[in-house]
């Protein structure tokens, strides 16, 4: 018997569920323990936010009765044929000040799926569907997570962090370390090293006089904090996500990387106007983003954050390794506050937007230069003329001019979005010189 389940197996565990067959008797039929298909169910299902007919979806317990219009706090509505906001496809939920979520209590009792439920499609609340090919390809990218990179959670990363640095700091070596920690460190000492490469601690290779002086190896082991954190939120699930939403606004985040192991900017590109944020950050760590997040929710509100950032696009580097915390607030526990996907390794043609906008910053930070030097301000001021710059694609007008046409000049003051003469704009190395 194979190890793992195959597609015909989850093609029969699909029809089984539609046909309310237990655990017990799948189990029976493909050969497998009762607890086997439970844990493929829970672990590869997937949450749907979909509606039916000309409702979409909605989840508010005052829903089938409500009549409320113009909830998005405009008189302009854009949907002028729509009797009710229950019924625009903008998801009153995310304006209604009267909006009290209601959850369907099936989905977790067995068999915590929507799929063999005979009110699924009159149903407007979020689902759990078990699909086949969806899970089939769910499962062979965690396998193939799971036999890559290195696994670490925040916390371990947060233990070894509080062990190492005072002692790096106190000049002494990791090996010496490793040797008189070795039953708390509970990791190799090649471990260790692979985490200061990394910039997961609090210190970096240029703390470690002997590091310094070796060439480093040819190939470095890619670094995941969460090696499951692209379940459910591979490009896959985003196509399939922007297929069911096709009018959500999209953002892509990346790093633009100064010297080695120095400081890192993190950039954010709303793709529908073309503007683009950037943050400074002491190291590339998945908290140092998290934190970013986390400031400008509080500074914008939730229900401005839920309207900028209702989907972000990035790649697989380390700092972006911890979803939960960014969806959901510094827990991960929290309000889902917008969802995050991932690209395919090596596609970086996915988000091609954002990589066209870093053009724009290489023309004043040309690659090798370090960032070390830079403030916050600098990096707002370098933003504020490139966002003033005229495209093409935006019919001549400036990606400030895009955004606060879309989104109002209050939205773009909060993101600290300031429009420059045309007259002033430099996109040259001099902007910042020193």
């Amino acid at each position: 018997m194979a190890k793992f389940l195959n597609y015909e197996d989850r093609l029969e565990i699909e029809s089984g569920l539609k046909e309310h067959m237990t655990f017990t008797e799948l189990g029976e039929k493909l050969g497998r323990d009762r607890t086997t298909i439970t844990k493929e169910i829970r672990n590869y299902s997937i949450e749907q936010d979909t509606g039916y007919g000309s409702y979409p979806h909605n989840t508010c317990k005052y829903r089938k009765a409500c009549k409320r219009k113009k909830v998005c706090g405009t008189n302009d509505c854009r949907h002028p044929l729509v009797a009710v906001c229950k019924q625009c496809e903008l998801i009153c939920n995310r304006y209604c000040e009267h909006y009290e979520e209601e959850i369907c209590t099936h989905r977790f009792k067995p068999p915590y799926v929507c799929n063999g439920c005979s009110e699924v499609k009159k149903c407007t609340l979020t689902k759990t569907v078990y699909d086949a090919l969806g899970a089939q390809r769910r499962a062979t990218d965690k396998i193939s997570e799971s036999r890559s990179g290195i696994l670490a959670t925040e916390g371990e990363i947060a233990r070894l962090n509080e062990i190492l640095v005072p002692l790096v700091k106190q000049g002494q070596s990791i090996h010496q370390i490793y040797l008189t920690h070795k039953d708390e460190l509970m990791c190799s000492e090649k471990a260790l090293y692979n985490y200061v490469d990394g910039c997961l601690f609090d210190i970096r290779n240029i703390d470690l006089p002997r590091k310094v002086k070796y060439r480093p190896r040819y190939k470095k082991p890619e670094l995941k904090v969460d090696r499951g954190c692209r379940v459910g939120r591979n490009y896959h699930d985003y196509e399939v996500y922007m297929e069911q939403h096709p009018d959500t606004a999209v953002v892509q985040m990346d790093s633009v990387i100064g010297s080695k192991g120095g400081k890192v900017l993190l950039t954010i590109y709303f793709v529908n106007v073309s503007l683009m944020l950037g943050f400074l950050r002491e190291a590339n760590t998945s908290k140092s983003v998290i934190d970013i997040y986390d400031e400008l929710y509080h500074r914008l509100g939730g229900q401005d954050f839920r309207k900028l950032f209702p989907v972000i696009l990035t790649d697989n580097g380390s700092e972006f390794s911890n979803p939960k915390c960014i969806e959901n607030g510094p827990d991960g526990k929290g309000f889902q506050r917008t969802r995050i996907y991932y690209c395919n390794p090596s596609a970086p043609y996915q988000k091609a937007e954002i990589e066209v906008g870093h053009e724009f910053i290489r023309r004043i930070l040309p690659k090798g230069r370090s960032f070390d030097e830079l403030t916050q301000a600098d990096v707002e001021l370098m933003m504020n003329h490139i966002n003033s710059y005229r495209r093409k694609k935006l019919n001549g007008k400036s990606p400030y001019e895009a955004f606060s046409f879309y989104y109002g000049e209050d939205l773009a003051e909060r993101l600290r979005c300031h429009e420059v003469a045309a007259k002033d704009i430099n996109l040259t190395a001099r902007l910042l010189k020193k």
